[in-house]
């Protein structure tokens, strides 16, 4: 894949090649995408080579799934997206199974298995029957495709038509960010995989879900009112107050880092729902900031567990006298974590909120409490495990190594660095 085909879209405009297309969304994502699964590799050294699991089978899943991601993103039917969009479960339950740390990861993986596959079964049948009647499923011909779907063909007045696509289209999707109430499979599947799988599915695999509901929304142009839209709007800003406050209860880091990616996807789905250029701008931003900040965080926490044995907010207290560079980099994601400046996390929520505000100024009420409360279980988080007393673990603690400074300080450098460059991030031609 050339470099002028990749950035194409970033700089603003199309570039199609047959079976693959690149705009800003796509090569956007491409990028994260790599980038992440180099991390991941590198932050996986320790964990794989240690063990009796050998490397060059991990690093062939990896590559497996980055190839499906890649192709996933720049595919130009959607068909065929639908397709490696399925396929990329293969590979990360291979992952959960082959190298987790618990013998739950077999429900672990089962759950995310059939979550997503009977959430996306309605959405196969809404593309053919959509294929059946258009003759196409190209992304590029979607305004032939709007005027044939609003023109009531099939039989459907396009009000209800529109609630039927939401309500078979979107699942998918949903239960792939997750949205609130379809979440349960994903503090399952990140407390028992891996580090690279926990990297990979909340940095890239969650961003799936994202793509899919703007490039899904595009294509069978769901422009005009919709309540079923609404409804999943307020129930997925209200989930993420739910969720700000069920990270609280957590003892396993982990499980509260999951947890908020939870609460950020709902406002990524904000944006995704608000109908607005602006919004899906966001919703990209949001996406790229949270992959980052969110495979940093789990890369901190396999650190903290290989060195100290556990992942419980009550044994590992107290990492601040033992490591402080750790501490300087929980620090720096944690701030990240809560929107603090100068991050792309910042901007893409200064950029969600006029989106979803445009849709009733009531939702204020829940985008305050959800960044009131992020910034909170953020400091939760940092306080937890960085002060305290004298920490539990009875064996000496060496210091971070070079290739762990590596995966923190190239998580943290597009975080912050970007927002020089914000037109790389949020900015692309919808």
């Amino acid at each position: 894949m050339s470099l002028v085909f990749v950035y194409s879209g970033v700089l603003g405009g199309w570039g199609f090649s047959g079976f693959l297309m690149s705009d800003g969304l796509s090569s956007s994502l491409v990028v994260l995408s790599w980038w992440i699964s180099l991390l991941m590799l590198i932050a996986s050294q320790g964990s794989v080579k240690g063990g009796l699991n050998k490397f060059s089978l991990f690093s062939g899943c990896v590559c497996v799934l980055n190839f499906i991601l890649m192709v996933s993103f720049f595919c130009v039917d959607i068909v065929w997206f639908y397709i490696f969009f399925e396929a990329s479960l293969v590979p990360t339950f291979i992952l959960i199974l082959g190298w987790g740390y618990q013998p739950e990861r077999l429900q672990a993986g089962m759950y995310m298995m059939l979550y997503t596959i009977t959430a996306s079964l309605p959405l196969l049948v809404l593309i053919l029957y959509k294929f059946e009647l258009c003759g196409t499923s190209s992304f590029l011909l979607k305004n032939l495709l709007c005027e044939y779907w609003s023109n009531g063909s099939g039989g459907w007045s396009s009000a209800v038509g529109s609630e039927v696509v939401f309500c078979l289209g979107f699942g998918a999707f949903l239960v792939k960010l997750p949205m609130f109430s379809l979440h349960l499979w994903l503090p399952k599947a990140h407390v028992e995989a891996p580090v690279a799988g926990s990297m990979i599915l909340a940095g890239v695999l969650l961003k799936l879900g994202g793509y899919g509901m703007i490039r899904v929304y595009s294509y069978f142009c769901l422009c005009g009112y919709s309540v079923f839209s609404d409804v999943m709007l307020c129930l997925g800003l209200w989930g993420g107050v739910v969720t700000g406050f069920i990270c609280f209860r957590q003892v396993d880091l982990k499980s509260l880092i999951a947890y908020s990616s939870v609460g950020h996807m709902s406002l990524m789905l904000g944006g995704c729902l608000s109908n607005s250029s602006w919004g899906w701008q966001a919703a990209l931003g949001m996406m790229l900031a949270h992959g980052l900040c969110s495979s940093g965080m789990f890369a901190l926490a396999n650190y903290n567990y290989e060195k100290t044995g556990t992942r419980s907010l009550v044994m590992s207290k107290g990492m601040l006298m033992v490591s402080p560079y750790m501490s300087m980099w929980w620090f720096v994601f944690c701030v990240a974590n809560m929107a603090g400046p100068p991050s792309i996390n910042l901007l893409s929520e200064i950029m969600v909120f006029p989106s979803v505000l445009f849709k009733s100024f009531w939702l204020f009420i829940p985008l305050g409490l959800m960044s009131f409360l992020a910034a909170v279980y953020s400091l939760f988080l940092y306080t937890s495990t960085q002060h305290g007393g004298f920490p539990k673990f009875g064996f000496p603690y060496g210091g971070m190594s070079s290739s762990s400074m590596l995966v923190g300080f190239l998580h943290y450098f597009p975080i912050n660095g970007l927002i020089l460059k914000s037109d790389l991030v949020c900015f692309w031609v919808v």
